[in-house]
């Protein structure tokens, strides 16, 4: 019985350690990083007129800017970071930069509107020669490995150390890989008041979680109920439960969303 008793505690230990990261988390950074590997070829880079977007780069670069876009198109490149501000739209135009010791060059396409493009933060990552053979490896024993049913909670734990761990800490798992979604507003919260748009999806076999972030557009803070989501979700963990009023650093967070269909045919 004392034995019992010992693992039983160990477990809730554990559990409740888990719920306290999680939370933490949502604060690691003010925006989702999407990571990008540049395979020789060109990334599409969508900027909002008049929003900063920043993207990181394996080292320092200098950027190439073509003469009839240096009117409409700020550039700033530091330690491996390049500022990305556009005055005006324009349409997709080619945009270079290589590393200053004159080897990799990496390729862009970028745009420019008043009411679409993307300000989240676009880290592009060059795999080494060992990590293409670990991929390799990796691929090879997801075929064996097909059948491995991951729970609802490892799913959620996964999606969240995606979106918030650091770069070099974030490891793929075999058998969960990663799937289109739409980064355009959703009506996923009954009610109105809080906004909601979907960051990245990932299928697991026939489970598919998307992490979606949400933010409080009203003058009150919002409690998050599960029972007010739009949608057939088989599992929905929410970062924090409560947002505070709109403009407050605490008045965005995400959830996890966990269904047996795509997001779009769930909600």
């Amino acid at each position: 019985m004392y034995s019992i008793n010992n693992f039983k505690r160990g477990v809730m230990f554990w559990l409740g350690f888990g719920l306290v990261l999680m939370q933490s988390m949502v604060h690691a950074e003010p925006e989702v990083t999407e990571r990008i590997e540049w395979n020789k070829t060109p990334i599409q880079l969508d900027l909002k007129v008049g929003h900063e977007r920043l993207v990181h780069l394996p080292g320092a670069v200098k950027v190439g800017v073509p003469a009839s876009l240096q009117p409409s198109l700020r550039t700033q490149s530091v330690d491996g970071t390049v500022y990305l501000l556009a005055s005006a739209p324009f349409d997709a135009t080619r945009v270079m930069a290589q590393s200053i010791d004159g080897g990799q060059m990496f390729l862009f396409d970028v745009s420019a509107s008043k009411d679409g493009g993307q300000t989240y933060p676009e880290q592009v990552y060059v795999k080494t020669s060992s990590e293409s053979h670990a991929e390799t490896m990796d691929s090879s024993l997801a075929s064996h490995d097909a059948t491995v049913q991951y729970s609802y909670v490892a799913l959620t734990r996964f999606a969240a150390q995606q979106l918030y761990a650091p770069a070099r800490l974030v490891q793929d798992r075999p058998g969960i890989v990663r799937v289109p979604v739409m980064r355009e507003p959703v009506s996923l919260m009954l009610g109105g008041a809080v906004d909601a748009i979907p960051l990245v999806a990932w299928r697991a076999g026939g489970l598919y979680v998307t992490a979606v972030k949400l933010t409080n557009r009203s003058d009150q803070p919002q409690t998050l109920d599960p029972r007010n989501l739009r949608g057939t979700w088989l599992t929905a963990t929410f970062q924090h439960n409560r947002l505070l009023q709109a403009g407050n650093e605490a008045d965005t967070t995400a959830v996890y969303l966990i269904s047996a269909r795509p997001f779009e045919a769930a909600r």
